[in-house]
């Protein structure tokens, strides 16, 4: 077997098998394996390795169960568990955020009532006032004047007439 090295490869196989294999000069170091081609009885041929998990009963059946639901239209959903986990945990979350509050309104005393009400008409004044003050500033500067006059008018008439 000639070689680009001085030693020639595989010294022990090449009387038993193909004599005729070299490599040339411009082929690779490794060799090709034999066992490829048959004709020599002594090499071990390689054999595939047993797969522990498919040879288990469990895995067995999963895997029937699966194609029975594959060809029944019934395929598990692509969802990893992790997700599924806290899509559930959020839609609690939702629906007892939901309840809270449906019973916060529902044991509302008579004095959160009272409380209620009553900050809804300051809430209701304050508008109002608002809209009078924007109301006033929105009025020409002669208008303010008039009404200023009249009332200082009002007051130095009711200062002479209580003395």
């Amino acid at each position: 077997m000639a070689t680009m090295f001085r030693y020639p490869v595989f010294p022990h196989l090449q009387d038993r098998c193909d004599p005729g294999l070299s490599l040339s000069p411009g082929r690779s170091v490794m060799a090709e394996p034999d066992y490829l081609e048959g004709d020599c009885d002594e090499l071990i041929k390689p054999k595939k390795l047993i797969n522990p998990v498919k040879n288990s009963r469990n895995h067995q059946d999963l895997h029937r169960e699966l194609l029975m639901n594959q060809k029944r239209g019934l395929a598990p959903q692509n969802k990893p568990e992790l997700q599924k986990v806290l899509e559930k945990r959020k839609r609690e979350q939702v629906l007892k955020a939901q309840k809270e509050e449906q019973e916060a309104h529902k044991k509302r005393s008579d004095l959160e009532i009272e409380l209620m009400k009553r900050q809804q008409k300051l809430e209701q004044l304050e508008l109002e006032q608002q809209k009078i003050e924007e109301e006033q500033e929105n009025t020409p500067e002669f208008v303010k004047m008039k009404s200023n006059l009249r009332r200082t008018k009002q007051e130095t008439d009711g200062e002479e007439r209580t003395t």
